[in-house]
């Protein structure tokens, strides 16, 4: 995280978004799941049965953890009723997408963010690996992130709709606010600028927004607060076996189609 601020409780983080230091307590409510349902994508008909539930992925089996149809290949570490907790591996290569016209996505003013056409693109997983924890029926995921030395480096929390699955595929879709936990477990909320903005272009709608909002409440209460399973310290000092290799992505037409118009680098 770096800061470019003179506001102490605002900072920008490494990936460019904006935090804001999150003080007192949260205020959580029950949050409408149902009004995000239409934000639902996949490149593949399913059919999808939600997370939790067998048959589970068995310890080192691939799994395609796809935001929509964003899709990263990544190794099963455990999965079973509490939820999936999988290993992206460092310089993964990734289907993701991008602005059509060649620039980054962090590089438009916050207006464009959400407008505009997007292509397939195959990217790299940079920045080190990670251990990702979907738990059952929440909103959300777990990023742990390390520093070189192996310490903890403070944990993501992606949210995003409930997991679905299907054969090897986990299926979820991200919600633009994130928040970030310091190993001193301070929290910040990420990029609720971007929220904000894609509810003012229309890509979202105000209901959507509000429920993200409270969605942030509510994971920052379980998650911070109570200090839920998946900030246990077990997940922070887990490492891959050494035999694991980097899975491939799968083969699908949407792939082919990325890797068909991407530049090497």
């Amino acid at each position: 995280m770096t800061d470019s601020s003179s506001d102490p409780d605002v900072r920008v983080s490494g990936s460019g978004g904006t935090m804001t230091r999150l003080v007192g307590s949260a205020h959580p409510r029950e949050v409408d799941l149902a009004a995000l349902a239409s934000l639902r994508q996949a490149e593949g008909d399913g059919p999808w049965s939600a997370a939790g539930a067998a048959p589970f992925l068995a310890e080192g089996d691939v799994v395609q953890w796809r935001y929509g149809r964003r899709c990263d290949p990544m190794r099963v570490v455990r999965d079973d009723e509490r939820g999936l907790v999988a290993w992206l591996a460092a310089d993964t290569a990734i289907l993701a997408s991008a602005p059509d016209d060649g620039r980054a996505l962090r590089e438009l003013p916050l207006a464009e963010r959400f407008t505009g056409k997007r292509v397939a693109t195959i990217g790299t997983w940079f920045g080190g690996g990670v251990v990702r924890i979907a738990p059952t029926g929440r909103p959300w995921s777990v990023w742990v992130f390390r520093e070189d030395d192996g310490s903890l480096a403070g944990h993501y929390v992606n949210l995003e709709l409930p997991h679905r699955r299907h054969g090897d595929e986990t299926n979820t879709r991200d919600l633009v606010l994130d928040l970030w936990i310091e190993p001193s477990g301070e929290a910040w909320l990420k990029d609720a600028d971007e929220l904000q903005a894609a509810v003012d272009v229309g890509r979202l709608t105000s209901v959507q927004g509000d429920e993200i909002r409270a969605m942030g409440e509510w994971a920052r209460a379980e998650l911070v607060e109570g200090r839920d399973w998946p900030l246990h310290e077990e997940w922070t000092r887990w490492q891959p076996p050494a035999h694991w290799a980097t899975p491939a992505l799968p083969d699908t037409p949407l792939v082919r189609e990325a890797r068909a118009t991407t530049l090497p680098t």
